[in-house]
């Protein structure tokens, strides 16, 4: 059985929902211990267990240590199950990150799967739907599989209640991707995400990408005002759809912070991958390894590397017999895997 130390590197949830992950698709056991020790709340949360019970419920996995706050968990899988699945964080925890935990597994299965998720849809610290929508499975679709989303209510901090489906048709192999360049920009798009807010709220959001993006005019702005959901809330999305990867940067507001910074936090992204000549952003390319790593080869670019991707890298490592170079060029950083 595989012992994994939950502390090292980024120290975070990703390395639980990998190990799950790869746990799934290898067959092979895991031990994690000092499961986010280093955190100011250390231990499994609710969206963690919900991630652990999901991967559990597709596979009659037996586990030990899936208590709140545990800093240990075994996890032993059986034969992944593909089939009609409904799961609910029972908070905003991230349904996306849910979502993205039992993923792998089933895009690699002979039947297809069709998935219930409720909880969280855009939270500040997780990827948002209509990121996972517009640009986590538009590349995963690359690999071969074919995955649709249907988002049915928001779900915003704190009260959650979103929901949204989801239908994986998979493959049983993956085909490899080269990703090194995305090509013209085909069309770009700033949206500002309103649920019973203000609309002077989307108009900061917008006035600021149109102060600090060069050339975005007014018919790359949209306001998007909604009632689909349980609690107010606010988004910010820029969007870049270019020949062969569509890249999206979302800031979600929160109780408190200006407009104006939210709007901040997006264009900084957008601002560095517009700036670089890489493929990917930061976030995709954290979560386009382990496809990457199941098809056994391939390689991409990315506008940076973070401490989050560094560990992602080494929990895939312990799972898959491959090679993950990072190579820091000048405008980029490019990443070949190999078996």
């Amino acid at each position: 059985m595989l012992t994994i130390d939950g502390s090292f590197g980024e120290g975070g949830g990703q390395i639980l929902r990998t190990s799950l992950a790869l746990s799934l698709v290898t067959g092979k056991p895991f031990k994690l211990i000092n499961i986010r020790a280093n955190r100011t709340n250390p231990g499994l949360q609710q969206q963690h267990l919900t991630a652990v019970k999901a991967a559990a419920t597709i596979s009659d996995a037996t586990v030990e240590g899936d208590s709140k706050t545990s800093q240990s968990l075994v996890f032993e899988p059986g034969k992944v199950k593909p089939g009609t699945y409904e799961f609910d964080i029972g908070t905003a925890g991230s349904t996306t990150l849910v979502f993205q935990t039992i993923l792998p597994p089933l895009m690699m299965c002979k039947e297809k799967s069709n998935l219930t998720f409720t909880g969280g849809t855009h939270n500040p610290h997780a990827p948002p739907f209509d990121y996972v929508n517009e640009t986590y499975v538009r590349t995963l679709e690359q690999f071969g599989p074919v995955v649709k989303l249907e988002l049915a209510r928001l779900g915003f901090y704190p009260p959650g209640g979103g929901m949204f489906s989801a239908v994986v048709k998979p493959v049983e192999k993956l085909e490899t991707v080269e990703l090194l360049r995305r090509g013209k920009t085909l069309r770009r798009c700033a949206r500002s995400l309103l649920v019973r807010l203000s609309q002077r709220i989307g108009q900061k959001e917008l006035d600021y990408v149109r102060n600090n993006m060069p050339d975005w005019g007014g018919g790359e702005l949209r306001l998007d005002v909604s009632d689909n959901a349980v609690s107010a809330g606010n988004a910010l999305t820029i969007q870049f759809e270019c020949e062969y990867v569509t890249e999206t940067f979302t800031a979600v507001g929160t109780r408190g912070l200006p407009a104006e910074k939210v709007a901040e936090n997006a264009v900084s992204y957008a601002r560095r991958y517009t700036e670089s000549t890489a493929a990917v952003g930061e976030f995709l390319a954290d979560q386009i390894l382990i496809p990457f790593a199941l098809a056994g080869a391939g390689s991409f670019t990315a506008d940076m590397i973070s401490s989050h991707t560094e560990t992602n890298i080494d929990t895939i490592k312990k799972f898959l017999d491959v090679d993950i170079k990072v190579l820091n060029e000048e405008t980029h950083h490019r990443i070949d895997i190999k078996s």
